[in-house]
């Protein structure tokens, strides 16, 4: 059974640091991209950042560019984010994913280009 299991969310104060880790079982998944998304209070899940499946190319949203950094460990079947400089509209329930077609150029935005999805884990900003 495939599985995402996400970690590293809590409760952090404006300006802080947190660092998600997503572990990934039943599959190896050296040649998928994944992704980051995060879904507000009230809010649709958006995309936050992704990562191709040799790890060498990146792509943020907006709203987290030059703040977050996704990164990846293939030999562990693990994937990051780290989140810096954290701000209030950063509150967030965060999820991991992963695409559906293995070795793809572009890294995908959108919910229906990933397969598989972890459980979530809260990041929640104070000020």
């Amino acid at each position: 059974q495939v599985q995402l299991v996400e970690s590293g969310g809590g409760l952090v104060q404006a300006g802080g640091s947190l660092r998600l880790s997503c572990a990934a079982s039943g599959r190896t998944f050296s040649a998928y991209a994944m992704g980051w998304f995060r879904q507000a209070p009230g809010k649709e899940r958006v995309f936050v950042a992704g990562i191709n499946w040799s790890g060498v190319s990146t792509y943020y949203a907006d709203s987290v560019k030059g703040r977050f950094t996704i990164s990846r460990d293939n030999a562990k079947n693990t994937l990051y984010l780290q989140m810096n400089s954290l701000k209030t509209e950063d509150t967030a329930i965060y999820f991991c994913a992963v695409a559906r077609a293995p070795l793809r150029p572009r890294i995908g935005v959108g919910e229906d280009e990933y397969a598989y999805w972890g459980q979530g884990t809260q990041v929640t900003v104070s000020s």
